[in-house]
């Protein structure tokens, strides 16, 4: 396949909380089955590995990079990148909701998570470190990749460090219950919003996975999906039940989304470090804790 094409796969799926190997299980099931269709990237779910809301089991559920799990999900895909969620034990016994990107059996990238949820019945903040940083990766030519893991993206400021990084494709791991922010907050549709507008907006191709079936009192509605650069669907899966959701993104398309609208081309790096500047001084950030 030429570098300008790249077939883009989601996985959706349940994750069993606490119990790592039905996860492995269905993350190799899931692989083997994505490497047989030729696919480029795997996306898995939130806390894939994991499960969702780990809460005080954090202690008990955490991964470090290196353990066998990890080696072996990167040795199933081979050359096809795959991306799946977990709570790793980073250095100094920090505890991070992570997303770990996998290539040719080795370890590629890792996100962990910045803005961690602490609204509604979510608790992120209370059990996880925040990430620092907005990165990005390259999958081949042409294709850059950043990953922003759920409420990562409802943090507009991390979206558009993502397109001025030079993401030419977003990864979106994500593990959303209907009940999780409150009665009136519709969740699928407020992310058919989001990931339009970002789509359409910066020209940015998004795969979305998230899990289905229930935690608790929470229940999952899957809807996962692929959208191309001027925010069209390509493939989404049913609201319900485990699937492998594929699409072909296509450069040019980027690039014609681009130049008709240039929103990463107009972004004012120098206005917003200003503004940035000028607004902590406003409100009085002491100056031992504005960044550089």
């Amino acid at each position: 396949m030429s570098n300008d094409r790249l077939t883009v796969a989601v996985a959706q799926m349940e994750s069993r909380l606490g119990d790592p190997e039905h996860n492995l299980a269905t993350h190799l099931r899931m692989v083997d089955r994505a490497r047989s269709e030729g696919i480029d990237c795997l996306l898995f779910p939130e806390f894939s590995l994991t499960g969702h809301g780990p809460g005080v089991s954090a202690l008990e559920l955490a991964l470090k990079r290196d353990h066998p799990a990890v080696k072996t999900i990167a040795a199933a895909s081979g050359p096809m990148c795959t991306v799946f969620g977990l709570i790793e034990e980073g250095p100094a016994a920090q505890f991070y909701n992570s997303a770990i990107a996998v290539k040719d059996g080795e370890l590629a990238f890792i996100h962990r998570k910045i803005a961690l949820a602490t609204y509604g019945r979510l608790e992120d903040g209370k059990h996880f470190a925040s990430g620092r940083y907005v990165e990005t990766f390259m999958l081949r030519p042409d294709w850059r990749v950043s990953v922003l893991i759920c409420n990562d993206l409802w943090n507009p400021a991390l979206v558009h460090l993502a397109a001025l990084h030079g993401a030419t494709l977003l990864l979106a791991p994500v593990s959303s219950g209907r009940e999780a922010v409150g009665a009136e907050f519709d969740n699928p549709g407020g992310w058919e919003r989001a990931l339009t507008f970002y789509a359409s907006i910066y020209g940015l191709p998004i795969a979305f996975a998230n899990r289905v079936g229930a935690d608790g009192d929470l229940s999952f509605w899957g809807g996962s999906r692929i959208l191309d650069p001027f925010g069209r669907t390509l493939a989404q899966a049913e609201a319900d039940g485990e699937a492998l959701t594929v699409a072909e993104l296509d450069f040019e398309a980027l690039r014609r989304s681009r130049y008709q609208l240039p929103t990463v081309r107009d972004s004012n790096l120098s206005l917003i470090a200003r503004e940035i500047a000028r607004l902590e001084h406003i409100i009085g950030v002491p100056e031992s804790l504005r960044r550089p």
